[in-house]
């Protein structure tokens, strides 16, 4: 089995709609894909409609959290989407998107970037706006040649010129919310570095001892050696080891399947969750 277990569609900051996002990982081959996007549900709907046979879908949500000053990502899978308590939290994480994006204009231009909160929303469309859709003007304007490299000091990175803070959810409370909710918790890309400062092991080893389940392991932004080095940490620490692409469509230069997760550790995921079940795909259009 292939399962890859973190996408994102243009519920938030993909390119591909919810029902290209299936298509595509029919065709890339896999045999498991997880919908991730951030902070909401709302792509659910249009990819079981058109789920392919032979590819099930996991829901799940990546989750917008942070840690002593230091901004993490929570995977969340199979959890109830109607829960109140969680789907409260969603919506204070995904209402504060909006200033926050617009403040991030206003830093640009006052650094004589020349962007347009009209050219954000375009590029955003019915997603949850985002850093990724201010990153995509910069690239339009020319300012950097590529997404990635908007997310630096001199622009978007947490601390950077333009950078400014939203609502994000204290890891203790999400990883709460989603087990009330009957979900599985994942921490996303723990040691990615070139987005910014990453959670000490230490905070992560809290994390665990409060219920977490496994961490991100096999990820773009994890050099080999990093890898080798997360997978030894998750053993210590009873977590379940992942692997997924972080795919965005064109967004980024990583493809479906690029990373996948071992079909013993998608198992106990599916066998601790209790808010929702994978759905098996029955020919969708």
């Amino acid at each position: 089995m292939r399962i890859d277990l973190h996408t994102h569609s243009t519920a938030s900051d993909g390119t591909d709609t919810p029902a290209e996002l299936v298509r595509n990982a029919a065709a890339a081959g896999l045999d498991v894909v997880a919908l991730t996007d951030h902070d909401t549900t709302r792509g659910y709907a249009e990819a079981v409609a058109a789920l392919p046979e032979g590819l099930t879908l996991v829901t799940g949500a990546e989750l917008s959290c942070r840690i002593d000053g230091i901004s993490m990502h929570m995977l969340a899978y199979l959890f109830d989407p109607e829960e109140p308590s969680l789907l409260a939290e969603r919506e204070l994480v995904r209402d504060d998107r909006v200033p926050r994006a617009q403040g991030m204009v206003a830093k640009l231009n006052a650094l004589g970037v020349p962007v347009t909160w009209e050219q954000v929303l375009r590029i955003a469309g019915d997603g949850s706006v985002g850093r990724p859709h201010v990153a995509t003007a910069l690239v339009e304007l020319g300012v950097v040649p590529t997404v990635g490299d908007a997310f630096t000091e001199d622009w978007l990175a947490d601390g950077g010129r333009a950078y400014v803070e939203k609502h994000e959810t204290d890891p203790f409370e999400a990883i709460r919310l989603v087990k009330a909710a009957g979900g599985v918790t994942v921490f996303a890309h723990p040691a990615a570095s070139k987005r910014g400062l990453t959670v000490p092991e230490a905070a992560i080893a809290e994390l665990a001892a409060a219920g977490l389940d496994g961490i991100e392991v096999d990820h773009m932004d994890h050099e080999p050696e990093t890898r080798a080095r997360l997978r030894g940490l998750a053993k210590e620490l009873g977590l379940l080891p992942t692997g997924s692409s972080d795919y965005h469509g064109s967004r980024k230069t990583c493809v479906l399947g690029e990373y996948t997760t071992d079909p013993e550790v998608y198992g106990e995921i599916t066998r601790r969750a209790t808010g929702a079940f994978p759905v098996p795909g029955a020919g969708g259009v």
